[in-house]
């Protein structure tokens, strides 16, 4: 079973955490990974740079112009990964633009994503019909869950079709705007959860996009299965080093 099906197969509600490969420090990937485990996270998500972050804030934006600067590529992630699941056990997804992946061959990147480890991927600006169509077979073949976001204006009946071809858990974007932190959750965004939520799809879904404190996490999970922190961890990095980390996850759990 796919790491992530059988982290999504326990009862309790799931905390991921987002962070820029190769941010703060270019060689600070694996450290990071190793210590969110070990601070109870259950997921993480792992961010490769772009020049071009349409769908992020401000802050991975400028995580993702260091790390660029600090060198990141998708070989060096991939030569960073190297020999990372001995150490750690938790999912372990790629979160990035599609460009990158086709300009490093769409086939040869899941290959290099099976070897290392990685579970699961998520391109946001890759459509999903596109995806069926020309690439949903390598991912199959190198064992990788694809997964898709659905936003506040998603109409149910293409929810209702991602749902169908989901294998793992479906990305709910808390709004329709860019990646960044919010205090609370206001009542459209509320309506939403609980629209998704009396659907009763097959697949789960884990809510990100603006979730920063117990409050929003909370929100969240009261009506998913799990939360998606990014860029309140990725501004932590920005402030704090990373094995302060405990003290952000304690903020949450």
């Amino acid at each position: 079973m796919n790491r992530i099906n059988h982290t999504l197969a326990a009862d309790k509600k799931l905390l991921s955490i987002y962070f820029t490969a190769g941010y703060p420090e270019l060689e600070d990937t694996v450290p990071i990974i190793q210590k969110l485990e070990k601070s109870g996270v259950d997921m993480v998500e792992i961010g490769l740079p772009f020049s071009d972050p349409l769908a992020d804030g401000p802050v991975i934006q400028q995580s993702s112009t260091q790390a660029l600067k600090n060198g990141m590529t998708s070989e060096k992630l991939f030569e960073q990964l190297k020999g990372i699941r001995p150490a750690v056990k938790i999912p372990l997804i790629i979160m990035g633009y599609f460009n990158p992946i086709l300009q490093f061959g769409v086939e040869a990147f899941c290959k290099r994503c099976s070897e290392v480890g990685i579970d699961g991927l998520i391109i946001p600006d890759l459509p999903v019909n596109v995806f069926h169509e020309k690439y949903q077979a390598s991912f199959k073949k190198y064992g990788l869950i694809n997964i898709f976001l659905i936003t506040p204006q998603t109409t149910d009946e293409r929810i209702r079709y991602i749902d169908s071809i989901s294998e793992g858990f479906i990305y709910m974007v808390s709004s329709a705007s860019t990646t960044g932190a919010k205090k609370s959750f206001g009542e459209p965004e509320q309506e939403y959860f609980k629209r998704i939520a009396s659907m009763k799809l097959q697949s789960e879904q884990i809510i990100g996009f603006g979730i920063s404190n117990k409050e929003t996490y909370d929100q969240a999970t009261k009506y998913a299965q799990g939360a998606i922190i990014g860029s309140a961890y990725v501004n932590f990095l920005s402030e704090q080093p990373w094995e302060e980390t405990d003290n952000f996850i304690r903020r949450f759990r």
